[in-house]
């Protein structure tokens, strides 16, 4: 495998239906585990992307692979000038149990959770002032299509923002992960989840993806300006931004 080269295209990688139907079956316990097996960090991963979205003006903000709505409820938290959310995601489970945490928070007047493919989404062009994703491109079947999709879907001016695992760049470092990736988190995911495969496959398209520097590249080859990638957590994790040029040539 060549370093920063996706396998998206790969037999052994779930696509379409088939990733759908594998978060359908680990819904149950994915916030328990995504706690677990992060040791709590992915909540703050989250609060720092959320932080990324400005708070100058109102905005409209759309979340990919939104999952059981995590992303969500903590913009709507951090930065209360988001006038309303809406989460996509093609795991209907997901999504109930999105639906669920919302009403708990007070929320359900402010975020719509509906099913659909990131990919190709149903919504209008230039509808939202920032869109994010978080740990959910790597899932998608191409993800630069992803990339132009959400091109597509922000209005000029508006920002991208995406979170999702990396390889840590410190040799040592990125030794120690993956062991911790191939070896600990399919065994605890199997002991909790009841679902090994599911967690085997998390290891296996963390490091199949981009890396940052290559991801970065692709966001622009998608028209994305002022493109940034930042390290969380020694490199295990980043944080990608780009914008949206005011104006097409």
């Amino acid at each position: 495998m060549r370093k920063g080269v996706s396998t998206a295209s790969d037999a052994s990688r779930p696509t379409g239906s088939c990733v759908g139907r594998m978060f359908d079956r680990i819904a149950p316990t994915y916030d328990l585990l995504n706690r677990l097996l992060s040791f709590g960090r992915d909540l703050s991963w989250r609060r720092k992307a959320a932080r990324c979205i400005e708070d100058s003006r109102l905005v409209r903000v759309a979340d990919l692979a939104t999952g059981t709505a995590d992303l969500p409820i903590v913009l709507l938290r951090e930065r209360p000038h988001i006038v309303d959310a809406v989460g996509l995601d093609c795991s209907e489970a997901m999504l109930w149990i999105g639906r669920e945490k919302i009403h708990r928070c007070g929320l359900s007047d402010r975020v719509k959770l509906v099913r659909g493919d990131a990919t190709s989404t149903s919504f209008p062009g230039e509808s939202f002032d920032a869109v994010t994703m978080a740990f959910g491109i790597r899932n998608t079947p191409d993800a630069r299509a992803t990339l132009d999709e959400i091109h597509r879907l922000l209005r000029p001016g508006g920002t991208a923002v995406i979170l999702e695992f990396s390889l840590p760049g410190n040799p040592v470092v990125r030794w120690g992960y993956l062991a911790y990736l191939r070896f600990v988190v399919p065994l605890i995911g199997a002991v909790v989840s009841g679902d090994r495969r599911a967690y085997r496959y998390l290891n296996q398209s963390i490091e199949a993806f981009h890396s940052p520097s290559a991801f970065c590249a692709m966001m622009e080859q998608a028209g994305f300006r002022d493109v940034s990638a930042t390290p969380l957590t020694g490199g295990v994790a980043s944080i990608y931004k780009g914008s949206k040029a005011s104006s097409e040539v």
